[in-house]
């Protein structure tokens, strides 16, 4: 056995010497088994990061009302609109500079900084006691939260080639259980001396701060989260030492424990044609913005909608209630993503399946303002099916690198624009044309039907076998 772990490590030339980037490379050659370790850390790391992303929705229309900041209770969707959006402008500025400073620092660092400030800024978050606190903290989270590129080359060059997709399928699986147990905090946990008086004292600073409860259980998580990383290896190469063999090395490393990957792909020369000249890429990015410009924009609607109250059009729900919604959502949508999208999109293609999707979703949202005027054991049903079938069209390829600030960008307008559209229709409960609500879900289908218009040609050029468009 010891002879194959030589001759695996004389597969490559040299290492260097101090290089965190080539010690992995090592280690990664070294390491047999499944990578149980390497999994977990991705997983809560991508968590952590996730859970702050959707939590306050639930929530967040009595968070505004609280503040006092809304005249009438029309206006509360456009003051909603704005602290949803802060997260995702925040990460729009600066998603580029995380870029760099983790291909020239190291992804590592990144990481911390970004599990730290989940720490910090989130628990503010849960006690801001104004409007503008709200706002500021969102934002600083969102600006300082710069991990979850990172956290995909980190994917890939933690793992052994064989486990590579697996690391990068634990990334958006994360990401979809963060979708779940977010809504599900941020409803139940909300508001906590009023649910649960036996427990939570109005007197006590969960009375005080009602939306604290579930910040806190989020920030308590991220602050082990922090803690654990710090035994995280790095994976950047960093060639400033001198050179050593492979034969040098393997003594060193013949009873070493860890393991990781680095990617092979990510030392060659990149490609010399420009981003911005590369229709078919430049194309898909603006098809998945506008996608992601329409979902983001129905969360937010769609808990703000429904805990409005009846008479303007709204379901009149409790944290608890949206929580449940967004909850069984969420875990629909994770099955979908892990059991039925992959043999789906395997028989059909990732595009035809996108416009598919897209088209159920139109009459599904036309569907809603009539959904409102049910009640009881029917309205219950009839929301959570309508949901659960509206997020599980919601699977569609990304663009990676560039698309990154585009998509932050489409994602921030998404909530500001979806709160203020939402706040107008509900004082036009009386229009001739599209009253109310009417006129909120008529906009979220004009959104999605133009990003089904630019799914086909011209607009959406894809790559054939031989390279052109």
């Amino acid at each position: 056995m010891a002879e194959e772990y030589r001759e695996a490590l004389l597969k490559k030339d040299v290492y260097y010497e101090n290089c965190p980037g080539c010690k992995v490379d090592q280690l990664k050659e070294l390491k047999r088994g499944f990578p149980f370790r390497e999994l977990i850390s991705i997983w809560i790391v991508v968590l952590c990061t996730a859970l702050p992303i959707s939590t306050l929705f639930p929530f967040l229309y009595f968070m505004i009302r609280d503040f006092g900041i809304a005249e009438r209770e029309e206006d509360i969707g456009y003051y909603a609109g704005y602290v949803g959006s802060s997260f995702m402008i925040g990460r729009a500025l600066t998603s580029v500079f995380w870029g760099i400073v983790a291909d020239r620092y190291g992804r590592k660092p990144v990481i911390i900084l970004g599990t730290i400030a989940v720490v910090i800024f989130n628990t503010l978050f849960g006690l801001s006691v104004n409007f503008w606190m709200a706002i500021i903290t969102r934002f600083l989270l969102g600006s300082l939260n710069g991990l979850l590129g990172p956290i995909k080359a980190y994917a890939v060059e933690i793992f052994r080639a064989e486990y590579q997709a697996l690391g990068l399928s634990t990334v958006s699986t994360a990401w979809g259980i963060g979708l779940i147990i977010g809504p599900a905090l941020g409803g139940f946990l909300a508001q906590p001396a009023e649910k649960y008086p036996n427990l939570f004292s109005k007197e006590f600073i969960f009375g005080r701060f009602p939306y604290f409860l579930p910040c806190l259980c989020i920030s308590v998580f991220a602050l082990v989260v922090t803690i654990a990383t710090c035994w995280l290896p790095e994976t950047l190469h960093m060639h400033h030492e001198k050179k050593t063999s492979s034969n040098d090395s393997y003594d060193a490393l013949e009873a070493a424990t860890g393991a990781s990957k680095g990617d092979d792909e990510a030392r060659k020369p990149a490609s010399n044609e420009s981003l911005l000249k590369n229709w078919p890429l430049m194309s898909s990015i603006i098809v998945y913005c506008i996608f992601s410009l329409h979902d983001m924009a129905y969360t937010e609607i769609f808990s703000l909608w429904a805990e409005s109250s009846r008479k303007l059009g709204g379901l009149g729900y409790t944290t608890e209630d949206v929580g449940e919604v967004l909850a069984i959502s969420g875990f629909s949508l994770l099955v979908f993503q892990l059991l039925l999208y992959p043999y789906v999109e395997r028989i059909l293609g990732p595009v035809p399946v996108a416009r598919i999707s897209a088209v159920i979703s139109i009459p599904l949202l036309s569907s809603y303002p009539f959904i409102a005027l049910l009640s009881g054991l029917g309205l219950s049903i009839m929301i959570n099916c309508a949901s659960v079938m509206k997020n599980d069209q919601n699977q569609r390829g990304a663009a990676n690198g560039i698309s990154m600030t585009a998509m932050s960008v489409f994602k921030a307008v998404g909530p500001a624009g979806g709160g203020a559209l939402l706040s107008w229709a509900q004082k036009r409960q009386n229009a001739a044309f599209l009253p109310g609500d009417q006129m909120v879900f008529f906009v979220l289908n004009v959104v999605e039907l133009i990003g089904v218009l630019m799914t086909f040609k011209p607009f959406l050029a894809q790559k054939t076998k031989n390279g052109t468009p």
